[in-house]
Formats: structure tokens, sequence, C-alpha cells
């Protein structure tokens, strides 16, 4: 049976996922009759249904979903009896990934705080910006991100958790074991996080969402994959015995929160958590813990496909390997089928706006079309093609792609000017992606409107690196833009000239750039202009011509670093 013939039996009358109507703006949206009311509510629920699977492996920790919610709600009360936390108050999250961030995540949502998911790969004063942005009345912090922000003027407590299982790491605000205290009754319009993306500006935008949206983000996600499930029994693959997932991307991203976290609430999954990204360490650990759903931003599958110790691991218990956060050159999808033919191959298409919902290419469709994210997911979102006018294209006509479901967040935080701009009233976020819709509704994107590069998944503003360069005093002209690379799908890079009778060398300002911004964000390579950089009628820099310019040597470029 077709997966969108499932999809409609699944969400029919009187099933779990049964469709319902949400009027909001004039506008009705499909949503799940069903589907828990808030956050809390849906911890509470699946907790209690699955609570002695295990939930959380982090290295030598384990913990059931029983346990997870215990440890949650000591921390919930903590947070509402010893340090004051009210609902709607800002709770930063500054942490790589581990069973104290997901508790840490649980307790902020379950005492109506707001969890507000700070980039762990920030420098000391990026981490304090987001902090200063959101307003935060704490911040709950592992010890390194702690270290870089105490040297800092930071108006929010800092709370330091530490190395080891949620009992010590989290002592600051767990309370004792079998505390009664009421907790705060949350709705689905209540405010639940506020996630930061960057603009094409160079300020931080910190996209927030109440229960609703990410609740019914991550039931969109659990009917998909029911139904995928669905199909290889029908196809005669015998199900898994137990479910698990390798968390191998940042949960401060929507992938990891959403895709992977809150979906596995549903399914009763193990959660396997990697702190650090390795091939090698992510073939082990799928070997050991017979990991069943594999999800990262592009590169990783790629890594392990051609891993050359891939042959000394059994991955057979893999059944699929989906990827997010950018496109996957055709060729890795190719590559991937050959090495891996019984596994599915998935490509999601979502924003940190959209609670990362939006499009999926699946299986025989997306080796068909790899070029294509897929059509809209269902059952509720829709996807629309938008005209600089504003007008919607018809299949074929390259626009701006646009996205609508109750999933959608309810714009920027404290930034009614940008919410103007990327949230139409008719409940379609504009994506800054420019793309079409073929004959069978299959979205395909080209280009972007936005001064974005998509670095394996992390989005660089390429204003605020330009920002930062200005600011050395040898610097002249700057200009930051993305060249195509192999295991990333792009780098940014850098053309600048320096003042007269000035100089600096490529090592001395990538050091300077290291000062302010995450490594992520420094250029792979530097050109140094003689002459004055292209400029357009408008007196912009020309990037366009740049790019064609140092994309004739590009690959010169690399070999040579």
């Amino acid at each position: 049976m077709e997966l969108m013939a499932i999809i409609e039996r699944l969400t029919a009358h009187r099933s779990i996922f049964e469709k319902g109507t949400l009027e909001r703006s004039g506008v009705e949206l499909p949503v799940f009759k069903h589907a828990p009311q808030s956050l809390a509510a849906l911890f509470e629920q699946y907790c209690a249904l699955h609570r002695d699977k295990p939930f959380l492996v982090d290295g030598d920790i384990t913990l059931t979903y029983g346990l997870a919610y215990e440890l949650a709600c000591r921390g919930a009360h903590g947070l509402t009896e010893r340090h004051g936390i009210r609902p709607g108050d800002r709770v930063g999250i500054a942490a790589s990934n581990s069973a104290n961030w997901v508790i840490a995540y649980m307790a902020t949502l379950m005492a109506g705080g707001c969890a507000t998911l700070l980039n762990a790969w920030w420098t000391g004063e990026e981490l304090a910006e987001g902090i200063e942005l959101a307003d935060c009345a704490i911040v709950l912090a592992d010890e390194e991100r702690a270290a870089r922000l105490a040297p800092l003027h930071n108006a929010a407590e800092i709370v330091a958790f530490t190395d080891g299982g949620p009992d010590q790491g989290l002592s600051a605000i767990l309370t004792d074991p079998g505390t009664q205290a009421s907790l705060p009754e949350i709705t689905g319009e209540d405010l639940a996080t506020i996630l930061f993306t960057s603009g094409s500006t160079g300020r931080s935008k910190a996209a927030c969402s109440d229960h609703r949206a990410i609740v019914h983000a991550a039931m969109n996600f659990a009917v998909k994959n029911h139904a995928l499930s669905i199909c290889r029994t029908d196809a005669g693959v015998p199900p898994a015995q137990s479910q698990s997932a390798l968390l191998s991307v940042p949960l401060f991203h929507v992938i990891g929160e959403v895709a992977v976290l809150l979906l596995s609430f549903f399914q009763g999954r193990r959660l396997v958590i990697m702190p650090k990204w390795d091939a090698r360490e992510a073939m082990r650990l799928i070997e050991r813990e017979r990991i069943t759903f594999f999800v990262g931003v592009p590169l990783m599958s790629y890594e392990i496909a051609t891993h050359p110790d891939r042959d000394c691991f059994d991955l057979s218990s893999c059944e699929s390997f989906a990827a997010g956060g950018a496109a996957r050159p055709v060729d890795h999808v190719r590559h991937i089928d050959e090495t891996f033919p019984e596994t599915v191959q998935m490509l999601g298409y979502g924003l940190t706006e959209t609670n990362c919902v939006g499009c999926t290419n699946v299986s025989e469709h997306y080796l068909a079309k790899p070029l294509s994210t897929g059509p809209a997911s269902p059952p509720l979102v829709d996807v629309a093609i938008f005209s600089p006018e504003g007008e919607a294209l018809p299949a074929g006509t390259t626009g701006e792609v646009a996205i609508r479901s109750v999933c959608n967040s309810l714009g920027y935080w404290r930034d009614p000017e940008a919410t103007k701009a990327a949230f139409r009233p008719d409940g379609f976020f504009l994506t800054g992606d420019i793309g079409y819709l073929d004959e069978d509704g299959f979205l395909f994107i080209v280009d972007r409107k936005k001064d974005i590069i998509v670095r394996g998944g992390e989005n660089i503003s390429c204003a605020e690196v330009e920002r930062v360069m200005y600011d050395h005093p040898d610097i002249a002209e700057a200009s930051v833009f993305g060249l195509p690379d192999q295991r990333y799908g792009e780098v940014p890079v850098a053309a600048y000239r320096t003042v007269s009778g000035s100089a600096i060398g490529d090592d001395e300002l990538r050091q300077y750039l290291k000062q302010n911004l995450a490594n992520y964000k420094i250029p792979v390579h530097f050109w140094e202009e003689k002459q004055p950089l292209p400029r357009l009628g408008t007196q912009k820099i020309d990037k366009l011509a740049l790019k064609a310019r140092y994309s004739e040597n590009w690959e010169d470029a690399r070999s040579a670093a």
C-alpha cells in the first residue's frame, strides 16, 4: 500500500491520529484531535505508557522513561520553588547533548517555563547575546558553557550542571525524591520554546513557539514513521523487536529536538546520545545498541557509507538513514543506496520557524527524484510558491517557498517587524528559499533569497561574519559568501582588501575572527584583493561576480589548503 494511503487510514475517524481542524486568523488548519494539550502532558502520558522501557543511554548512564519523568518532575519543582520560575519565564539551556540536557528541557517545560535553546557552539559573547535577546531569567549550562559565560556580565542567573547522571549533575535544581507540589496547568497556547536562527542582517532571530505547534510537529513525524513501518511490514520485512535512535545532531536544533527527541516519546524508542560526531564511533554504537534509526545532516550518513572501517561493523539493524538541514548530492544518494540496499533513505526539509516540518522525500520516490525535498509532509502541511508580489504561482514556476501548518512558530521574539515580513496573514511562513513544485507536488529548492550559507545544516549569516571582519582596523572591504563542498554542502569563504599601507595575513585574520565567532562561522579560505571589490549599481559588493571569479580555482585552493 502506498505511503499516502496508509497515512489516510491512520488519520481516519476514531484513530489515535484522527484529524480535526483549528481556525487561526480565518484559516482552517488541520490538527490531530487527540493530541496532548502540551509538551508536559505528552511527557506524562507517554512516560507512563513506556515506564519500564529504556529511554536515554548516555555513556554508562541509562534512564528508563519512568525514571526520566521522575527526575524531570523533581527538576520542575526545583525550578519553581528554588529559582522562582513562573509560567512564561525564559529558561536558557546551554550544553552539549547529554541526559542532563534532556531532563533540564523536560523540567523547564513542566514548570511552565519557555525552553530557550542556546547554540552550544557559540562563543561566550554569542551566548550572552542570545540570553539577553530572550531575556532569560535563568540559564542551565554545562561546565564548558558556564565557563564561557563566567567572565561576562549576565543579568540571568547561571546554574551549572556537572558531568555524571542527572541525580548529581542537576542537583542544583532537583528537589528531594517524593516532593509533593503542584505544577502549573499548561495549555496549547502557552509559550514553549525559543530557538535561534541566523538572519540575513547578521542579528540572530529568536523563533518562539507554543506547545500546540511543537506537539503537532512531533506527531506529524510520528504518523509518517508509523506509516513507513507498516510499509516495511507489508513488504515482508519483519519489524525490529525494539526501536532505537542515535542522537548525533545537536538538541538545540529542531532536528534533534523534534524529529529525534520528541518523536521518541510516541514510539517508546531508546535514544542513544552522542555528545560529538565521529563516524567510526557512530558505527560502533549502531552495532552495540542495535540502532534502527539514524538521522543527521547529509554528510553524516555519507561518511558512514564511505568509511574505510565500515565492514568492521554490523550495521544491519539500521532501518532508516534520514537527513535534513541541507540537500544530499545525487551521487551520495546513489552511493548510500548501493551500500545499504535494505535501508530506507529519506530527506526532510523544514526550518526552525516550522519546527522541522515541511517536506519529506522517502524511499523509491527519493531515488527517482534525488534533487527534490519531496512533497508536503502529510497530514498537516501545505507548501506553496509565491511571487515577489505575493501571488501564488502554479506548478513549474519558480518563486519563494512558503510553508503553512499548525506547527509553525508564532513569530520572532519581540521583533514584530521581522515577524510581519516572514509570516503572512494567511498562515504561510516565507522561508527565504527559492524553488518550484513539479506536477507531482514535489518541491525543488534552487536558490536562497537570504544571504545565508548553510554549512552542514548550520546557518551562517554572511553579514555577521563581514561585520566582525570590518571591526579589524586593517580591513577596508570584505565580502563573505559560500562555495560548494563535498562534505558540508557549502562552506564560507571571504574576499577582502586591506586599508592602504596595512597588511594582514590569513592566519592573523582567522585568529581575530575566532575571538568573536563560533568556529563553524570562520571562512575556510581567504582571498586578498589588491583592487576595490566589484560593486553593483546600488554600490553593494557584487557577490555573484566574486563567486564566479573564485569558483574557477576553488578546487585548487582547497587542495592547497
